[in-house]
């Protein structure tokens, strides 16, 4: 898949802008807080119709505007040439694909795929679980809307069982809302227990190919409830709902599922150097991207926000040796791409403008 234009009106602080690419680097220079990252975000917007950053709708609007524009034209392995237009309002948004209403984002999701390198990414190691699931989620319902479902159905019953928890409610009603909450859950467990073989399995090799191979990275899937028949789901449910009552909430389940990172057979957080880690995120990006690849047919956008500037020379070798030559890269940066610049097309970002390099 390739970007061919975009086009911007009131995103952030872009009040209007056309870009059309034709090569596959584009870097876009500058300082920092004037509009670079706010263009990859939008370019990262068509994946999943949704901000890489947190924040609500109105952050992505332009102050004093009603509503924020995008549009995009790609080539594309199945679709040809193609058209997605969105407009977001602070209360929500709508999007068209060849001039058809996207109603269900089920039926648009993973048609788009992009894959964000980013500084921050060293969270994935040192931050929490929630991170690591967000990350896998995002991931596999781009992959397979059964995963989406799955994950929404899951998460209406997980609400509702919560809400009764919280009402001191009767085993009657608490039971009815476990016996949806039950086969969600197994079916997401075992979605992402196939899900993470694959990417573990990548990130193995990756880790290997970044860090010269010093030693082993891995990833592993770290399931808060291993059982995957919904009759034993329900029968733990319904043994765990005196504990539940007391917590007001549900205490287990793939909500409070997690990633183990390690490095050495080690925790990566508390074990791993910081070379280490950004080596084992680096590997975790890149086997998305050959996943996505893999699965869908679709080579995704690749956008580096602020990433390439802190690898050195070595490491930025080696990104290049991993990174397929045909895809897309879309990368920022407040100083000019080192030893790789040629090939680049380089674009000065100014206070939300746009200028190509003389």
């Amino acid at each position: 898949m390739k970007l061919r234009l975009i086009r911007l009106q009131h995103f952030r602080n872009i009040a209007g802008a056309e870009l059309a690419f034709a090569g596959e680097r584009t870097f876009l220079l500058g300082p920092n807080g004037q509009g670079k990252t706010n263009l990859l975000e939008a370019i990262g917007y068509v994946s999943a119709l949704r901000a890489f950053r947190p924040g609500d709708n109105r952050t992505l609007i332009q102050q004093g505007q009603a509503e924020a524009a995008l549009a995009f034209r790609f080539g594309h392995e199945t679709l040809g040439e193609s058209e997605v237009i969105v407009r977001i309002r602070p209360k929500g948004k709508e999007a068209t694909l060849d001039g058809e209403p996207v109603r269900r984002l089920s039926d648009y999701i993973g048609r788009f795929p992009t894959v964000l390198f980013a500084s921050e990414d060293i969270q994935l190691v040192r931050g929490g679980p929630a991170l690591r699931r967000r990350l896998l989620d995002l991931h596999l319902a781009s992959l397979d809307p059964a995963y989406l479902a799955d994950l929404q159905a899951y998460h209406r019953a997980l609400d509702a069982r919560n809400r009764l928890l919280k009402e001191a409610a009767g085993a009657a009603q608490i039971s009815a809302f476990e016996h949806q909450l039950a086969p969600a859950a197994c079916r997401l467990i075992a979605r992402r227990r196939e899900g993470v073989a694959r990417l573990a399995a990548l990130v193995a090799d990756l880790y290997v190919a970044l860090s010269g191979g010093a030693e082993p990275g891995s990833l592993a899937y770290t399931p808060d409830c291993a059982l995957e028949d919904p009759a034993l789901y329900l029968a733990q449910l319904e043994r765990g709902r005196p504990r539940d009552l007391l917590a007001r909430s549900s205490q287990h389940g793939p909500h409070r599922d997690d990633l183990a990172l390690a490095v050495a057979g080690r925790e990566a957080a508390l074990y791993a150097s910081e070379g280490q880690q950004r080596a084992l995120v680096l590997a975790l990006r890149f086997a998305q991207l050959r996943d996505a690849r893999a699965e869908r047919g679709i080579a995704p956008l690749v956008l580096a926000d602020d990433v390439l500037g802190e690898l050195d020379p070595v490491r930025r070798a080696r990104f290049w040796g991993v990174l397929d030559p045909d895809l897309q890269l879309f990368a920022t940066g407040t100083t000019p791409p080192g030893g790789e610049r040629d090939g680049w097309r380089v674009i000065h970002v100014e206070g939300g403008t746009f200028r190509d390099d003389e």
